[in-house]
């Protein structure tokens, strides 16, 4: 199945992150914790039950450094999770799949 995560920029953060469930990736080429992530945000964006309920995005931060620098990132992957537009979870660093999709979960109706 193919990835449905989304590369977004600072030009629609906004528009892509405010209805719904939203995680949002901030992340950079280079940085190997973001590339461990990489097929954990996959799996998880076409997985049966959070693949139709979650919004899966990604944004470099090294082409759109706006959008993490007005929302405080400072180290990378941070993962922000939004629910109808307002960040409800923020997660820095790799972490297990289980332990993301437990939080994603939490978020969920």
């Amino acid at each position: 199945m193919d990835s449905k995560v989304i590369e977004i920029h600072d030009s629609n953060y906004e528009q892509e992150t405010n209805t719904g469930v939203t995680v949002v990736d901030f992340r950079a080429d280079w940085c190997p914790p973001c590339k461990m992530m990489d097929p954990i945000l996959k799996k998880l964006s076409t997985d049966e039950v959070l693949g139709s309920k979650v919004k899966f995005t990604s944004m470099n931060v090294d082409n759109d450094p706006q959008t993490a620098g007005a929302l405080g990132v400072q180290g990378i992957p941070t993962f922000l999770i939004k629910k109808d537009g307002k960040i409800v979870s923020t997660m820095v660093g790799a972490r297990p799949k289980d332990a993301f999709r437990a939080e994603i979960e939490k978020h969920l109706d």
